[in-house]
């Protein structure tokens, strides 16, 4: 009995581990072109009205990333057999890595262009994520909400930062 127990917990531990090290690694990613590029491109630029201050970011896309963690952690756990379950992370992982890519796009290339064309697929593919999720684990799905929340008011932004700087 101790040893069923004993792989039940490493293989949490493992799902646990492909849930949280893509998320940390895409935030990490995208950190890494985001920083350096704050000042002074991103503070040079013309930003609509209704541009947040950059202090709201930090703590929404952490809690952003706490929740894609939370959520894709549920869905890895679902057995394998289970009907969409495949294609659900396939979106997920889609989504994550559109995410961290703009980041290089907009910040990186300094081109809110190239922004647009990566944040409207990855606003796409994160609704599509939810419904997947939506008929695998509602939790999980409701929990991606927020981020297709976000991602629909950063593609608005992203279009009004664009349209004020070309």
């Amino acid at each position: 009995m101790r040893d069923k127990a004993k792989i039940g917990l490493i293989g949490e531990a493992r799902l646990l581990a492909l849930a949280v090290i893509p998320v940390v690694a895409a935030l990490v990613a995208g950190q890494m072109a985001t920083f350096p590029n704050l000042a002074p491109w991103y503070a040079g630029l013309v930003k609509p009205a209704f541009n947040p201050p950059n202090w709201v970011f930090g703590p929404v896309w952490t809690t952003l990333y706490v929740l894609m963690a939370f959520a894709v952690w549920r869905v890895l756990r679902l057995p394998g057999g289970m009907p969409a379950r495949s294609l659900g992370l396939i979106l997920f992982f889609v989504q994550l890595a559109l995410n961290a890519a703009w980041s290089w796009m907009f910040f990186g290339a300094h081109s809110p262009a190239l922004g647009l064309l990566d944040i409207v697929p990855q606003l796409l593919v994160v609704l599509a994520t939810v419904m997947v999720f939506l008929r695998l684990d509602r939790i999980a799905a409701w929990c991606l909400v927020p981020l297709a929340v976000w991602v629909g008011f950063a593609t608005v932004l992203n279009f009004a930062i664009w349209s004020l700087n070309r």
